[in-house]
């Protein structure tokens, strides 16, 4: 996983799943593709900069795509040792629910957002996609959405580039619901994660950063309602491991 925004592009090639392109999107990056087969759009040239948040600190906005991006590349290397150890593996069978609620078959054009990894690589922006209207049977992006600086933009331009009738599957970090759970879910994330990250990763700050931009994500409902107010319907979601995190499902209707 490389920045806080990113995309790729997945596709049905013989008897098996290959991933086609990835895209991140680099700090000050502006796209100058014309438009053509994959419709890419020309970035905006500015955004409005206003104050956001960074983890608990405030920033502003055109700051934090830097820092978010600095976080990513600093963990990169130990980006999978580093989960298989905070979760003690059970980031795979999350995301092996994922797949199993997606249910891809031949043919199906996907796009996976802020992936992490791929063949070839693309630069883009979940804020404003390289992509036609209505290209996509299916939208995905996982541990990702919560790392972008405009969550509503990017769930617009999920609706925007999925065909109608297309799915948009999103599986990120969510509020625990019991109590004694989330109390000990607290101190293991805010006094034990940032050693690991400093002990395996060489890296306190970035994971101090990822406990306290999982508490700065909205509830399982609030992000129901998120979903729901960029135009998609039938949206349902799970809680899993209780409440650590949520499978979001909605569809373009």
């Amino acid at each position: 996983m490389a920045t806080h925004r990113s995309c790729a592009l997945w596709s049905y090639c013989g008897r098996r799943w290959s991933r086609l392109m990835r895209c991140c999107r680099l700090p000050g990056f502006r796209s100058s593709w014309p438009r053509g087969p994959l419709g890419a759009r020309h970035l905006s040239q500015e955004k409005q900069a206003t104050e956001t948040h960074f983890g608990f600190e405030t920033v502003s906005e055109k700051e934090k795509g830097g820092k978010v991006y600095h976080v990513f590349e600093s963990v990169a290397k130990k980006y999978d040792v580093m989960n298989d150890m905070m979760s003690l593996g059970i980031h795979r069978i999350w995301k092996d629910l994922l797949l199993w609620k997606m249910h891809p078959f031949p043919g199906t054009q996907l796009l996976d957002v802020a992936g992490g990894t791929g063949l070839a690589w693309v630069l883009g922006d979940a804020e404003e996609l390289p992509f036609d209207d209505d290209k996509f049977d299916v939208y995905t992006i996982a541990f990702g959405i919560r790392n972008v600086t405009h969550i509503d933009q990017a769930l617009q331009e999920a609706h925007r580039v999925l065909k109608p009738g297309g799915r948009f599957l999103c599986l990120e970090f969510s509020q625990v619901n019991n109590p004694l759970i989330s109390r000990l879910y607290d101190l293991y994330s805010f006094q034990v994660i940032p050693v690991l990250g400093e002990v395996i990763a060489g890296d306190w700050k970035s994971y101090q950063y990822l406990v306290e931009s999982i508490r700065q994500f909205p509830s399982q409902e609030e992000f129901k309602e998120m979903i729901e107010d960029a135009g998609f319907e039938k949206v349902t979601y799970e809680s899993l491991t209780s409440g650590i995190v949520a499978i979001h499902s909605g569809f373009k209707l």
